[in-house]
């Protein structure tokens, strides 16, 4: 018996080979997350992700790892004692196969496919200004800018922050605002309705959440479409739309069409 179960053992203990080409498999996970993250941060499309906050941190932590990566190369990936006749060809054959398969699927998956930004296809599944808005400095910043009467340099979440604190039409009567933002249409009015918007990110693309002005004008669809960058200027007005939620609304005097700023989020 105790011989039996030490032949099972033997038996079951991964082969030489296979157990390198597993190490391996794991180096060259490692390396392309840690060369796509550099690569990111060089061409300036970190952002798309996280926080301009943890650029510094995320560089760091990605040239250690590369540190790290390249020590693993000076080191014996197994002590060579064990016979390779153990192996099985076959287990061996489809270790390899399975390693440069997960390895070429990785890396065209980091490295190959271009960086997008969120879309109103996450936008729809978050409840636009629901959330991830500082409503206390947007504000202060807010009121500097309205204090000074340039009302167009307000952003879209400065703008969101102000009519979250009121919606007095009074207020916003003589202002004219100039918003930037991708056209996501309003859920409860989306043939007269909908939203300059912009996401918000506080820590990580994750956590982002959508906001937005809305805009009236009935028949947008036939001129635009969703996603759609746009730069929008009008004035405030009670929103006629009988159904959208929001009481107050942009009436555009000018809409046009614009490329996707290089830095999309707000913070």
């Amino acid at each position: 018996m105790p011989d039996s179960h030490l032949a099972t053992d033997r038996d079951t203990t991964p082969a030489w080979p296979a157990r390198v080409a597993e190490r391996w498999r794991g180096i060259g996970l490692s390396l392309i997350v840690v060369v796509a993250t550099v690569w990111l941060g060089v061409t300036g499309q970190l952002g798309l992700y996280i926080h301009p906050r943890y650029f510094g941190f995320t560089l760091v932590m990605a040239v250690l790892g590369l540190a790290f990566v390249v020590a693993s190369f000076f080191f014996p990936a197994l002590a060579a004692t064990e016979p390779a006749a153990r192996s099985s060809r076959r287990r061996l054959l489809l270790s390899v196969a399975g390693s440069g398969v997960l390895l070429v699927i990785a890396a065209v998956t980091v490295l190959a496919l271009p960086p997008a930004t969120l879309t109103s296809a996450t936008a729809t599944q978050r409840e636009i200004n629901s959330g991830g808005l500082d409503t206390t400095e947007a504000a202060e910043q807010a009121a500097t800018l309205v204090g000074t009467g340039d009302y167009e340099r307000l952003s879209v979440k400065e703008w969101v922050s102000l009519l979250a604190q009121s919606d007095d039409p009074a207020l916003f009567a003589d202002k004219t605002a100039s918003l930037t933002g991708f056209v996501l249409p309003d859920a409860d009015d989306p043939d007269n309705v909908f939203y300059v918007a912009r996401f918000v990110v506080t820590c990580c693309a994750v956590d982002a959440q959508p906001i937005g002005v809305p805009v009236y004008l009935p028949g947008w669809s036939n001129n635009y479409s969703t996603d759609d960058w746009v730069e929008v200027t009008g004035t405030f007005t009670p929103n006629p739309s009988g159904t959208a939620q929001a009481s107050l609304a942009v009436e555009p005097t000018t809409i046009d069409a614009v490329e996707q700023p290089s830095d999309p989020y707000v913070y």
